[in-house]
């Protein structure tokens, strides 16, 4: 049995939670949307900022740190946004580093979009 986590975040339209806890992981996609839904200008460092802002927040409305993520998946649209992806990351992780892969694709539902993560971490199941 799964439950979504109540977050702050933006109600998407799509049949979707932000993220859901069953056995005691979370599960989330984070994109780099602000409060108003709309995804955040400024190029690449600025989106990364406001995904790991988003997933920052999502893991501590689930009574969580950074430091409970077990792996982390990167998905951006240009493989030479890597370098500064990697370089915002490590502010926000520490070591114990959870597992990673960053992957290029095509694009995103949001066209204008040039990152996103998928992110799993352990949490206290009563907590979230």
């Amino acid at each position: 049995m799964i439950h979504p986590v109540s977050t702050d975040l933006f109600a998407s339209k799509a049949p979707l939670e932000w993220a859901v806890v069953g056995n005691g992981i979370l599960f989330t996609a984070q994109i780099p949307i602000g409060a108003d839904g709309q995804v955040v200008q400024g190029g690449i460092e600025a989106q990364t900022r406001q995904t790991l802002d988003n997933l920052v927040h999502t893991l501590e409305k689930a009574g969580a740190g950074v430091e409970a993520l077990t792996q982390v998946l990167i998905y951006v649209t240009a493989r030479e946004d890597l370098a500064t992806v990697n370089k915002v990351y490590a502010e926000y992780v520490r070591e114990p580093y959870p597992n990673r892969a960053a992957i290029i694709v095509s694009g995103f539902a949001r066209e204008e979009m040039l990152v996103e993560m998928v992110a799993y971490a352990t949490v206290d199941a009563e907590a979230s």
